[in-house]
């Protein structure tokens, strides 16, 4: 041992010796010197004179005011705050710096690591206690080996050595400190081995060659893993089934690699008595001596499918029976497949090769039993085909593995007889769409319905009788399908929809039972003329005292449709001086502007008014505005309540006069 470590060791001891002499004083919990004993400082370039490195934690237990502090190296010092400081600029420090506390209760040494400087020679223990220390001149030690087993019994305390220590300064003084001895303990045999988990689990797939890895089988011992102690084998010593064969599978005694023996062949999960095989598993630690100690745990092994084996039809024939018409369900095709259920390489795949050229039928696969559902998804036609002959394939959603020695798939034979039912008429074309003008005679020719049988193969007779007709303005003969009118078509009707009336037909056969088939008329109706137009708004109001301003702007309005509507003609009634109070100049098209000429006294009149349309011939209707002339003041208006006076009332009083007379 060097001498600065021993004069280390010896302070470390003196200061253990002096901090645990301490009598009462210190504060409850309180350990005297330094809380932090080691420190790190990166180098990055010189050192500044006052440059604040560190702050060390130092505290006596009992105020720190006697405190000082001393630093190996000289270039440092710990100012009042405790921080550590340059006392000059420094180039240089030494790798490791020791800072001493010293005070009436405590006595402590810190390191200081420098991380990263250039660095100079290691600090001497007399620097680190601030003061010249002895150095060992020679030393004389006397260390026995000291061992001792683990579990030994007692009594206790037990003598188990003795250690002897003589070292000398340069004077011959001997100096007494502490010395480190070291006692072995010897480790026993005391753990068994242990396993993580007591039961494992793996898989391997059926058919796979000797030797694969199945899982491995860890154990951990916690004795001296240096001895043989902890030095752990493993072993199979049951397998549970023993069939085909007691050792299906070898465990490598050093790895603990469960690894397959048996031969591909009989490795076959179709064959194997079980898919799961169990393997009590020890673990004996002395490298699997007779005196080792113990541990077991459960493998579990199961043997996975793959697709090894295809799908075979049960039957190499199937028929059935369906009606014309009608879809759904026709026959389920039943296959034996030996794999593992409810995996890929069992679920079945349908397809039909051949006898659908129009596709009226589809397979779905049955999840629960695997069958194939045949379905007829578009009618059958007896007339077309009383027969049908479909081939079907099938196949597993995974691909067979290689040389299984048969194909990967199977075909089915299906034999659909097809039932003849009594069809209902078939309306052609469906709607009929016809044009008819509005307003012809009751009686009169609209359409001729057309309806055939399906059943060619048998004589029918097909009657024909209306079904829907909302406006009740149909007839049709029952043996011809001729369409008449009943009633007079009104294109301004309620039921009339774009100009559209829309009637429905049934036709129905002679078969057993009869059978009916429905067909829809269209009747698009052309416009006739018959619609007198009329005037909107009909009311208006004016100030009693206004005169030459406009009333209102009235417009025109007809049910019909052009050229049977607008332009409209829009002029005074033939009623003697109207054109002396009021005047109809036109807009547009549609509208004509009211002009009264002169002031009328606040009452209602009635302005006669007459408006023409531009059909062919022309429709003219008689209508009247009612024009209330009311007192205006302050942005209100007061109108009469009382009858509308005629607008005739307006020509002088002598004329009325002498119109009397006249009579």
């Amino acid at each position: 041992m060097e001498i600065g470590v021993c004069v280390l060791l010896a302070f470390l001891f003196h200061q253990v010796a002096h901090v645990g002499g301490q009598g009462d004083g210190g504060h409850e919990g309180c350990v005297p010197g330094f809380q932090v004993k080691k420190y790190q400082v990166m180098y990055r370039g010189p050192f500044q004179k006052g440059q604040r490195l560190l702050q060390v934690e130092f505290d006596d237990c009992a105020g720190n005011e006697d405190v000082t502090f001393g630093v190996s190296d000289p270039g440092f010092h710990v100012d009042g705050d405790l921080n550590l400081v340059p006392l000059r600029d420094l180039l240089h420090s030494e790798p490791v710096l020791f800072i001493r506390g010293l005070s009436a209760h405590a006595d402590d040494l810190a390191q200081v690591d420098i991380i990263g400087t250039p660095g100079r020679s290691a600090a001497t223990l007399g620097d680190i206690v601030g003061q010249k220390l002895p150095y060992r001149s020679k030393r004389s030690l006397l260390v026995p080996n000291i061992s001792i087993s683990e579990n030994e019994r007692g009594p206790f305390p037990k003598f188990i050595g003795q250690l002897e220590v003589s070292t000398t300064d340069y004077s011959g003084n001997l100096i007494e400190g502490p010395q480190v001895f070291r006692i072995k303990v010897i480790d026993q045999n005391d753990n068994r081995p242990i396993f993580k988990e007591p039961r494992y689990t793996g898989e391997v797939l059926e058919g796979s060659p000797t030797g694969t890895t199945v899982m491995t089988m860890t154990a951990f011992d916690a004795d001296d893993p240096n001895t043989d102690n902890a030095v752990l084998r493993y072993n199979i010593v049951k397998q549970s089934p023993d069939k085909p064969s007691p050792n299906m599978f070898y465990i490598d005694a050093e790895r603990g690699d469960i690894v397959t023996v048996i031969a591909p062949t009989l490795l076959d999960r179709e064959t194997l008595p079980t898919t799961t095989y169990e393997l009590e598993i020890v673990a004996k630690d002395m490298a699997g001596s007779e005196v080792g100690l113990t541990g077991t745990a459960t493998a579990t092994i199961t043997i996975t499918d793959k697709n090894d084996h295809a799908p075979e039809f049960t039957h190499p024939l199937f028929e059935a029976h369906v009606y014309e018409g009608s879809t759904g369900v026709v026959v389920n095709l039943t296959v034996d497949d030996r794999d593992d259920p409810a995996t890929a390489a069992w679920r079945a795949m349908y397809s039909i090769i051949s006898g659908d050229p129009i596709q009226s039928f589809e397979i779905q696969t049955n999840p629960d039993n695997n069958e194939g559902m045949l379905s007829v998804v578009k009618p059958l036609n007896y007339e077309a085909s009383e027969f049908l002959s479909l081939l079907i394939r099938v196949e597993n959603e995974d691909p067979l593995v290689p040389d299984v020695g048969y194909g990967p798939s199977s075909t089915a034979t299906v034999h659909v007889r097809v039932e003849d039912i009594n069809e209902g008429p078939v309306f052609f074309p469906d709607p009929l769409i016809v044009t008819r003008m509005e307003n012809i005679p009751v009686g009169s020719f609209v359409a001729s319905l057309n309806a055939t049988d399906p059943d060619i193969l048998e004589k029918q007779s097909i009657r024909y009788a209306v079904l829907q007709d909302p406006a009740g303005w149909l007839s049709v003969n029952p043996v011809r399908g001729t369409v008449n009118t009943s009633a007079s078509l009104d294109r301004e009707s309620p039921y009339v929809y774009d100009n559209k009336y829309t009637a429905v037909f049934i036709a129905t056969d002679n078969g057993t039972p009869p059978a009916t088939g429905t067909g829809t008329l269209i009747i698009h109706l052309e416009d006739y003329n018959d619609n007198a137009p009329y005037v909107l708004p009909s009311v208006a109001r004016v100030c009693e005292d206004a005169y030459d301003v406009t009333v209102a702007v009235v417009g025109g309005w007809d049910k019909d449709l052009p050229p049977n509507a607008a332009p409209f003609k829009i002029e005074l009634g033939k009623q003697p001086d109207l054109d002396k109070t009021w005047k109809v100049t036109r807009v547009n098209s549609t509208h004509s502007q009211i002009m009264l000429l002169r002031s009328l006294k606040k009452d209602n009149y009635q302005l006669p008014l007459l408006i023409t349309d531009s059909g062919v011939p022309p429709l003219s209707n008689n209508t009247e505005v009612k024009v209330q002339v009311c007192i205006c003041n302050k942005n209100r208006m007061h109108c009469s309540s009382a009858h509308s006076h005629h607008a005739r009332f307006l020509v002088p009083l002598a004329t009325l006069l002498l119109t009397l007379l006249c009579l």
